[in-house]
C-alpha cells in the first residue's frame, strides 16, 4: 500500500482533505460569532470562576463556544442526545427496530427523526440556559445579559438551535464529501483547539510557583502512559481462526484457506465515553439554571470529580459499551455469512452454535473494553482534580482525541488501498484484453 506521501498523487483523496480542513475551519470560526443580547466579558469572568464544574465541562465539548456565548454554545451534544433516545427506542418501538433493518431508506428515516429530536432538544436547552443566563451576574457586579425577557429568550433558543443544526450540517458534509467521522471530527476539533490554552495555562503555573517542574513532569508521564495504553487498547484484537472447507465448482477448486475473524477489544470506540457525557450532561446542565435547593444539591453532586459523577459515568459506560456493541455487530449475521460459504471454526458447529460463540467471546471481550474505557475516562480526571489540573487533561479528552485520530487515519488508508485496487484491477483487465 501506497504511504501517505501518496496523498498529494491523489486528486480525489487530496480534495476530501481540503473539503474536510475548510469545514472544520467554518466550525471553528462559528464559534468566535457571538450570540446576541450578551455582555462576552462579564460572562467570560464567571467561567473563569467555573473551571472544573459542569460549565467547563460543557464548554470544553462546545469547543470554547459556550465561555463566548457563540452561535455554537450548544454544540453538537444535542444531535449526539438525540441519538442516544432513538437508537434505545430502536429497541422498545417496534415501528423504528422495523426501520433498522430497512436499509438505507430504513437508516435516512432515523437521520430525520434524529434531526427533529435535535431541534426539540436545542429549544428545551436554549430556555433552560437563556432563563439561567439572566440570574448570573459576574463576581464584579455585571449583568451578563443586557435587555432580559420573552424577547431575549426567544432570540436564544432560535440562535442555539440554529446553530446546532448548522454544525449538524457540518457534520454530515464532512462524512459525505470528506474524509468521514463528520461529527467525531467536529468533537475533535472543539477539544483540540483547547490544547494550546492549556499549555499557557502550565506555563503560567510554573512561572507563578503554583506548579514545580517536578510536578509537571509527573502529570506529563502520566499522560504519556495513558496515550500509550490508549493506542495499545484501540489497536488490540481477539482473533478467532476460521477455516473454509474445499469446494469444487465446474474444474476449479475455492476454499480450503485458514483465516481468522478480528474482534476488536474496544468496538464501541469513543462512542461509550460521547454518549455518557452527553448523557449527565443534559439534567446536569438543567439543574444548574433552576433557582431551587433539590436541584442546587443535583449540581453539585452531577459536577465532574465528585463520587456520584463519576459512578454514573462508570456505569454508563459499560452499559453504552455493551449497548453500542450489540447494535454495530451482529453474531447472527455472521454465523449466517460464514455457514453460506463454508466457513467455520475449529471445533464448533456451523449456524447457532457459531454464533453463541461469537456471541460469549465478543462478551467477554467487550466487558474487558468497558473496564479501560471506564479507568481511561475516570482515573486521569480524578487525578488531575486532585492535582488541580485544568479539566481538558483528563481522560475522556485523551481517548476522543487519540480515538478519532485513528480511526481518520484508518478513513485515509482506506482510500489509499482503494485507489491502490483500483489501478491494480485496472491493469489486469487491460492485460487480459490484449491477450
Amino acid at each position: 500500500m501506497a504511504g501517505f506521501e501518496g496523498i498529494a498523487k491523489l486528486p480525489e483523496l487530496r480534495k476530501r482533505i481540503l473539503i474536510t480542513i475548510a469545514l472544520l475551519a467554518v466550525y471553528r470560526i462559528g464559534v468566535f460569532v457571538p450570540a446576541p443580547g450578551i455582555d462576552v466579558q462579564a460572562l467570560g469572568v464567571f467561567f473563569k470562576m467555573a473551571q472544573g464544574t459542569i460549565f467547563g465541562f460543557f464548554n470544553l465539548f462546545s469547543g470554547g463556544a459556550l465561555e463566548r456565548f457563540s452561535i455554537f454554545s450548544l454544540g453538537i451534544m444535542p444531535y449526539i442526545s438525540a441519538s442516544i433516545i432513538l437508537q434505545l427506542l430502536t429497541v422498545v418501538v417496534p415501528h423504528l427496530e422495523q426501520l433498522s433493518k430497512e436499509g438505507e431508506l430504513g437508516r435516512r428515516k432515523i437521520t430525520q427523526y434524529t434531526r427533529y429530536g435535535t431541534v426539540v432538544l436545542c429549544f428545551v436547552q436554549g430556555y433552560g440556559i437563556s432563563v439561567g443566563l439572566e440570574n448570573i451576574q459576574a463576581p464584579g457586579g455585571a449583568s451578563v445579559v443586557m435587555a432580559p425577557g420573552i424577547a431575549f429568550r426567544l432570540l436564544t433558543m432560535m440562535t442555539l438551535a440554529t446553530g446546532t443544526a448548522f454544525i449538524m450540517w457540518l457534520g454530515e458534509q464532512i462524512t459525505e464529501r470528506g474524509i468521514g467521522n463528520g461529527i467525531s471530527l467536529i468533537i475533535f476539533a472543539g477539544i483540540a483547539a483547547r490544547i494550546p490554552t492549556g499549555f499557557f495555562n502550565v506555563i503560567n503555573f510554573v512561572k507563578t510557583g503554583e506548579w514545580s517542574v517536578i510536578k509537571v513532569l509527573l502529570i506529563l508521564g502520566v499522560m504519556v502512559v495513558v496515550v500509550a495504553c490508549i493506542i495499545f487498547m484501540e489497536t488490540s484484537q481477539r482473533r478467532i481462526p476460521v477455516q473454509y472447507a474445499k469446494r469444487i465448482v465446474g474444474r476449479k477448486m475455492y476454499g480450503g484457506q485458514a483465516t481468522h475473524l478480528p474482534l476488536k477489544i474496544n468496538t464501541a470506540g469513543v462512542i461509550p465515553p460521547i454518549f455518557a457525557s452527553s448523557l449527565i450532561m443534559f439534567p446536569a446542565t438543567i439543574a444548574t439554571f433552576i433557582a431551587l435547593p433539590i436541584f442546587s444539591h443535583m449540581r453539585d453532586f452531577l459536577n465532574p470529580g465528585s463520587l456520584l459523577y463519576e459512578i454514573i459515568y462508570v456505569g454508563l459506560i459499560v452499559f453504552f459499551a455493551f449497548f453500542y456493541t450489540a447494535i454495530v455487530f451482529k453474531p447472527q449475521e455472521i454465523a449466517e455469512n460464514m455457514k453460506k460459504w463454508g466457513g467455520f471454526i475449529p471445533g464448533i458447529r456451523p449456524g447457532q452454535n457459531t454464533a453463541d460463540y461469537i456471541d460469549h467471546v465478543l462478551g467477554r471481550i467487550t466487558f474487558g473494553g468497558a473496564v479501560y474505557l471506564s479507568a481511561v475516562c475516570v482515573l486521569p480526571s480524578l487525578l488531575s482534580t486532585q492535582a488541580n489540573v485544568p479539566f481538558y487533561f483528563g481522560g475522556t479528552s485523551l481517548l476522543i482525541l487519540i480515538g478519532v485520530a485513528l480511526d481518520t487515519v484508518q478513513q485515509i488508508e482506506s482510500h489509499l488501498l482503494t485507489r491502490n485496487y483500483e489501478g491494480f484491477m485496472k491493469d489486469i483487465r487491460i492485460k487480459g484484453r490484449r491477450g
